[in-house]
């Protein structure tokens, strides 16, 4: 965890494999990572860079898809103590942004 006044972003790097098991239903034949496992990847990054959970979900806008095997990145900004802003990025495209609250 780092110290929560520190101002500077989170980037951590994103991929899912193309074994992944969700891929099967997600769909046939034409394979998208799941908006829910980009959240979840989101909070994953929240939780080892500030050790905090998600409280909710405040707002998140699905831009473009991830396909398997594609390099991503997540970016983390603090908005305040409890909100962060998230992005993810495939090269210059935003695939996805929104906002999480965190808890302890």
């Amino acid at each position: 965890m780092t110290d929560p006044t520190d101002i500077a972003p989170c980037v951590r790097p994103l991929r899912f494999d193309a074994a992944h098991p969700s891929f099967a239903g997600h769909f046939p034949g034409r394979p998208i990572v799941a908006g829910v496992l980009l959240l979840e990847a989101v909070a994953t990054a929240l939780r080892e860079w500030r050790g905090l959970a998600v409280r909710q979900v405040i707002d998140a806008k699905f831009l473009a898809p991830l396909l398997p095997g594609e390099d991503a990145e997540i970016e983390l900004v603090a908005v305040d103590a409890a909100r962060f802003r998230f992005t993810i990025r495939r090269a210059a495209e935003i695939l996805a942004r929104g906002t999480f609250e965190g808890m302890a």
